[in-house]
């Protein structure tokens, strides 16, 4: 059997994304498809449809329709156009990785055929693509690879299919073999410690803290803010406040998707909660002239003849770190606040009590594109305790045995969406994590140092994307290595299929052993 690498198919699937990509050129690419892990369907197509009484279920815990087929849901565009429509009410939003499982087999396939067959152009009568598949388990479970397996098998007629765990893939990406993958997600992050290729399972831990609160904890501190208020809200007694806190949120939204947001640096502590880090500049803003000031006293600073006075006025303009956008047809300039966005993730308790849990239910699209039908933030006084991201990985390390800590701890790779908008969170992780190998006794195996990981430099198509698409990268790398060396049996053929079954993924993927 002939495998071309112009014919292989990347498929990484997590909680809530989709990204593939259709080849694998010399210079490895960027994924070409990226979609959210949802998938909709119309109330009238559900159990309503006939006559069943409706019952309320968590987004992502169970199907939608009993008897939904694969051509019922709504994917992609056509769900964007569905949210965007009329009758938006009509449609049930459902994300079926969002837990780290699979809740619902059908949503799944109908999302794995929307990116094989509409954005690929893959034909299924004649398919000589090889796939290799990531899937967001936490957990390892034999059927949640081999009904993988057999969905890409028997409905998608692919002629060989691999599927790599996304830590490995994460890790291979920053070319080592141990480590520990830190994986920010969206309401989680999964800690995985690895050594030599194999992933510690009794090790692995998550952390019920990810991106979603940091958005609403910045949209909390830029209402603090009154230039950023008064140009968004002239007279803010006729809005109300989910409206206001859903504004702020697609500002908060859009200051980290333009790389304005970075993490505290290394040893750098968090303000005081006295202090909000927000500085009153409306003065400034209402006389139109925040852009001159600016750079006025960036002149004037590199002017080596510039007084005392204007040096020092141009390090105090500096100080107040300001940056102005555009933002929904408005010149919003905002100021150091925002880099306040990952405290949650490094001090969860910044956000106990401020009852932004009551903005995270399943909320339209006025408030952020993406996250209608996910689960409520899961905060309060009352619930469970929630680790520190340093607390979370000091535990998962600790759980390892104590002659593999020393390798662990020499490849620290922080990953997740958020990585390719805000640079520098592993650097801070690290410094943070300093404690967690201090030891008044010395041995031959106790760990030194701290070592933070980041994707090379000589992919050159993902210089710009931090460590954001290194679950892509990975599995790239290793279609490319086991797609091309049949002898190796790191991937189930068709042939391989029709004499093993489903199990010969377990068998025939080291990895999954």
């Amino acid at each position: 059997m002939s495998l071309r690498d112009s014919n292989v198919v990347i498929i990484e699937t997590s909680r809530t994304h989709i990204r593939a990509g259709l080849g694998l050129q010399e210079l490895l690419r960027t994924p070409s498809v990226e979609l959210f892990a949802r998938v909709g369907l119309r109330k009238t197509d559900s159990s309503e449809a006939n006559g069943e009484a409706s019952t309320s279920k968590p987004a992502g815990v169970a199907k939608l329709g009993p008897q939904a087929q694969v051509t019922d849901y709504l994917v992609g565009h056509l769900l964007d156009e569905a949210l965007g429509g009329p009758d938006a009410q009509d449609v049930v939003v459902s994300w079926p990785f969002v837990t780290g499982e699979v809740a619902d087999w059908v949503a799944a396939e109908a999302l794995w055929k929307h990116v094989l067959f509409t954005h690929l152009q893959r034909k299924r009568t004649v398919n000589e693509s090889p796939v290799l598949i990531t899937l967001p388990s936490p957990i390892p479970s034999r059927n949640l690879y081999e009904r993988t397996c057999q969905i890409f098998f028997e409905r998608f007629n692919v002629p060989a299919f691999a599927i790599l765990d996304r830590p490995l893939a994460q890790l291979y990406a920053a070319n080592t073999l141990s480590g520990i993958v830190v994986d920010i997600g969206q309401d989680s992050t999964d800690i995985t410690p690895i050594n030599e290729s194999l992933i510690i399972h009794s090790a692995k831990t998550t952390t019920k803290i990810g991106t979603r609160m940091c958005r609403h904890y910045l949209a909390h501190l830029l209402k603090s803010n009154s230039s950023v208020m008064k140009t968004l809200f002239p007279s803010t007694s006729a809005v109300d406040e989910a409206t206001i806190h859903a504004t702020l949120l697609r500002l908060a939204n859009h200051l980290v998707a333009a790389g304005l947001v970075k993490p505290p640096s290394s040893g750098e502590a968090a303000p005081p909660p006295e202090d909000e880090g927000v500085t009153d500049i409306a003065a400034i803003v209402v006389a139109g002239k925040e852009k001159a000031v600016i750079e006025s006293g960036m002149k004037k600073k590199l002017n080596a003849k510039a007084s005392a006075a204007e040096q020092a006025r141009a390090r105090e303009i500096e100080a107040l770190d300001l940056a102005t956008i555009e933002f929904e047809g408005k010149e919003i300039t905002v100021g150091k606040e925002r880099h306040r966005f990952c405290e949650p993730l490094l001090d969860p308790a910044v956000v106990a009590g401020l009852g932004l849990e009551r903005f995270g239910a399943s909320i339209s699209t006025t408030v952020a594109r993406g996250e209608e039908g996910l689960p409520p933030l899961q905060w309060g006084e009352g619930g469970p305790r929630v680790e520190s991201l340093q607390d979370a990985v000091g535990r998962a390390v600790g759980q390892a045995d104590f002659d593999l800590r020393q390798y662990l701890w020499q490849g620290l790779f922080v990953t997740g969406d958020v990585t390719r908008f805000v640079k520098g969170i592993g650097v801070s992780l690290q410094s943070r994590l300093s404690p967690f190998i201090a030891t008044l006794v010395e041995t031959d195996v106790q760990p030194r140092s701290i070592r933070v990981l980041n994707v090379p430099e000589y992919y050159a198509e993902y210089r710009e994307t931090g460590n954001g698409y290194a679950t892509f990268l990975g599995s790239s790398i290793v279609a490319k290595i086991i797609f091309n060396d049949h002898s190796s049996k790191n991937f189930l053929s068709k042939a391989d299929y029709t004499a093993k079954g489903p199990h010969g993924i377990i068998e025939m993927s080291p990895s999954l052993l």
